[in-house]
């Protein structure tokens, strides 16, 4: 998310000293020398800026964004570059800003304390199973609620977990099951917050059906599905699938269906199943939002009255909320959620209603 209108203030502000040695050079954080208050002030103006790119959207749709409650050590993934030079040996670091090369570093103040220690203990780990051949390789290292720290990336099939290995993070009562090899939101602190938003609408109930949609391991299903009739999942990666099914099984569930495909393959068939309940969808799509018949094929869906969209991407959203515009969706609210402090990414969670008000 690139800013507009709050550049000035951030030009202008008083720089504080980075917690990080590689900030500026590295390309992953943009707001280490500032406070807090005016990074969340700054995206909460790009999101507006973002989306008023697209649609006329009055002031009170939008809500104040909505903190982390660890601006710092709070991502539970980071995802490392391993590179072997001629003449500076075995680099492990991140992409820097001009997009070649390698940045190299020792800690991550943004990553969770356990992956942050752990990163010069992964490069000695690394070194010994490097095979002599291989000129690179991207890691993925990750942690949840118990705090073990796991790594993959050299080899095929490395990122993929035993059961007994998954990681785990406790939402609303029940433990949620992932894996190295599968989507999984980054901040752990802040999704209590967000599910907090979402159980406050009060649309969940047993007559209520919940498409949850881009479902990666059932998050928003296996979290909702004792507060509502029936769920669907429909998600097309394989491993996340996996992680999905065990998750179900796990909890016991016995109204949750999951399919595997693409939301536009499978959701036209889906459409009119268990027809006596209210349905109502989330969808949390990659950062390049709804393919054009996956747009088509949800804002023409008249069985859907509700539909929570959650974005990482405000450019992506903002395409996507005027195709539902244009089917006479209307925006009920929008709320920013500062998933990812001291970068440039912001979440976005927006209510969106079928028809006219009621």
């Amino acid at each position: 998310m690139m800013l507009t209108t709050m550049d000035n203030d951030i030009q202008t502000a008083d720089k504080g000293e980075p917690l990080c040695p590689v900030f500026g050079t590295c390309g992953g954080c943009l707001y280490q020398d500032i406070p807090y208050s005016l990074e969340l002030k700054a995206k909460e103006e790009g999101v507006k800026n973002l989306l008023r790119k697209h649609l006329d959207i009055d002031d009170n749709l939008f809500e104040p964004i909505v903190a982390s409650p660890k601006p710092y050590h709070y991502r539970n993934r980071l995802d490392l570059k391993l590179a072997r030079t001629r003449d500076r040996g075995v680099l492990l670091g991140f992409t820097p800003k001009s997009g070649r090369g390698t940045v190299p570093l020792e800690t991550c103040p943004i990553a969770e304390e356990g992956i942050s220690d752990f990163i010069g203990q992964l490069k000695k780990e690394t070194l010994s199973q490097l095979p002599p051949k291989y000129r690179q390789a991207n890691l993925v290292v990750r942690t949840g609620d118990d705090g073990r720290v796991l790594w993959g990336g050299i080899g095929r099939r490395s990122c993929r977990l035993a059961p007994a290995d998954y990681l785990w993070t406790e939402i609303q009562g029940k433990k949620i099951f992932y894996s190295l090899d599968t989507f999984f939101q980054a901040n752990l602190s802040i999704l209590p917050r967000l599910f907090e938003r979402m159980e406050a609408l009060d649309w969940w109930n047993r007559q209520t059906t919940l498409y949850d949609l881009y479902a990666g391991v059932g998050l928003f299903g296996i979290t909702w599905a004792e507060k509502v009739r029936n769920v669907l999942l429909v998600e097309e990666c394989p491993s996340s699938i996996q992680l999905a099914r065990y998750n179900a099984v796990y909890h016991q569930l016995q109204n949750l269906k999951i399919l595997e495909g693409k939301v536009e393959d499978v959701l036209p068939a889906l459409l009119h199943w268990d027809t006596p309940t209210e349905k109502i969808a989330v969808i949390d799509p990659p950062r390049a939002g709804l393919s054009p018949t996956a747009l088509k094929t949800l804002t023409t869906a008249k069985e859907f009255r509700r539909i929570l969209y959650l974005s990482c991407n405000p450019e992506t959203l903002g395409r996507d909320l005027t195709g539902f515009a244009r089917e006479k969706w209307r925006i009920e609210k929008i709320i920013p959620f500062d998933f990812f402090p001291k970068t440039r990414h912001v979440e976005t969670l927006v209510l969106l209603v079928n028809g006219d008000p009621s």
